[in-house]
C-alpha cells in the first residue's frame, strides 16, 4: 500500500510544520487496565488531532504538482477540516469545508479560525460529503476525499513514530472514522515488518466498518449518531475496507457509555482531554479479555470536544444528540 520511502517523504512535509508527538506509558492507566499501556498523543498536534499530518502532506504535494490551483473543498465532522484549513493557510490557497447540521461548535470555530470557508449542509457527514462533491464541480475546486494516498501517507507518520519509539507492542487500538488512521497504522507496521495486532474501534451506533469487517463486504448503515463524532460514518470507504480486511486483526464496537467512561478515565489518570473518538481505543482496551501482562498501545487521536459536552460527561451525565 505504502512504502517506507513514501512515509518518510510525507514526514518531511509534516515536520516542516510540527514536531513529532510524544508517547507515554501512564502508570494509572496501567493499573486500571492491568497491563502496560502506551498512549500515542495525537492530541498534541497543532490542531489537537492526528488529521493535521494528512493535510500537511496533501497540500504540500498538491502545491508542488499543480501550482496555481484554485483551492480545495472537502467534508468533515471537524478534524479533517481543521487539517486542510491549517495546511491551506500555510500555502496561501482557498479552503471550503462542508459540515453537517448540529456539528461541534468548537470544531466549526477552529476551522474558521484557520481560514476555512464553512458551509453547513446535510443531516450527517455522508450528506455533507455529497454536497462537497457538488461544490467541487460548480466552483472548480479540488475535491479532497477522506481517504487519499497523500492523506494516508501523512497520517502514517504518527504510526512510524510510535512503532520506532515503543518496540514489541502486542496490540494497538485505533478509532475508525473514514479509515485513514487505521490504514496508516497498518502501512507503517507492515513496512517495518512487525507482527503487532491492529484493532479498529467503532461505536455500536455507527458500526458500518465493524459489520463490513465481519461480513467481508461493504455494509452501509441508515444512521450514525454517537458521542464519538469522529467515528460517525454511515458509508465505509472501499479503499479503506480493502486495507482493513487485509491488515486488521479485528474491528470491535464500544458503546457511548463506554466511550464516556474512557473520556473520564483519561482525565482522571493522565489529565489529558480526549474527544469521543480519541477515547474509544481505551474503551476497547478496557473490555478486551486478553490484555494481562501485555504491552498495549492506544491512539489518542484527538482532544477536540465541546466544553459543555465534556463537562456533562465528567459530571456523569449522559450525552444526548443535538443537546445544547
Amino acid at each position: 500500500m505504502l512504502t517506507l520511502a513514501e512515509i518518510e517523504s510525507a514526514a518531511h512535509n509534516v515536520y516542516a510544520a510540527m514536531s513529532p508527538t510524544p508517547q507515554y506509558a501512564w502508570p494509572l492507566l496501567a493499573q486500571r487496565a492491568g497491563c502496560e499501556v502506551w498512549v500515542k498523543h495525537e492530541n498534541h498536534t497543532p490542531i489537537g488531532a492526528f488529521k493535521v499530518r494528512g493535510g500537511l502532506n496533501l497540500l504540500a504535494q498538491l502545491v508542488a504538482r499543480e501550482p496555481g490551483f484554485a483551492g480545495v473543498v472537502s467534508a468533515t465532522r471537524g478534524n479533517h477540516g481543521q487539517s486542510l484549513a491549517y495546511a491551506a493557510r500555510r500555502h496561501g490557497v482557498r479552503c471550503r469545508i462542508v459540515v453537517p447540521e448540529r456539528n461541534s461548535r468548537g470544531k466549526n470555530a477552529a476551522m474558521r479560525a484557520f481560514g476555512a470557508e464553512l458551509v453547513v449542509h446535510g443531516r450527517d457527514f455522508d450528506e455533507a460529503r455529497e454536497h462537497a462533491s457538488a461544490l467541487a464541480r460548480t466552483e472548480g475546486l479540488r475535491l479532497v476525499g477522506p481517504f487519499e494516498p497523500e492523506l494516508v501517507a501523512g497520517v502514517a507518520t504518527y504510526a512510524l513514530e510510535f512503532f520506532r519509539a515503543v518496540p514489541d507492542l502486542h496490540t494497538v487500538f485505533v478509532p475508525i472514522g473514514c479509515g485513514s488512521g487505521i490504514s496508516g497504522l497498518i502501512a507503517a507496521r507492515d513496512v517495518l515488518g512487525l507482527s503487532t495486532r491492529i484493532v479498529g474501534v467503532v461505536a455500536t451506533t455507527a458500526n458500518a466498518y465493524a459489520q463490513s469487517f465481519r461480513k467481508r463486504e461493504r455494509v452501509e448503515t441508515t444512521s450514525a449518531v454517537t458521542v464519538a463524532d469522529g467515528m460517525a460514518v454511515r458509508v465505509p470507504v472501499d479503499a479503506a475496507l480493502d486495507v482493513i480486511w487485509r491488515g486488521a486483526h479485528d474491528v470491535v464496537e464500544v458503546t457511548d457509555s463506554e466511550v464516556e467512561a474512557a473520556m473520564c478515565a483519561y482525565y482522571d489518570d493522565t489529565h489529558q482531554i480526549a474527544e469521543g473518538a480519541g477515547a474509544a481505543p481505551l474503551a476497547a482496551l478496557l473490555k478486551s479479555p486478553q490484555r494481562e501482562g501485555r504491552r498495549m498501545g492506544l491512539i489518542l487521536s484527538g482532544s477536540n470536544v465541546d466544553r459543555d459536552v465534556y463537562a456533562r460527561i465528567l459530571e456523569g451525565m449522559t450525552w444526548e444528540p443535538g443537546r445544547v
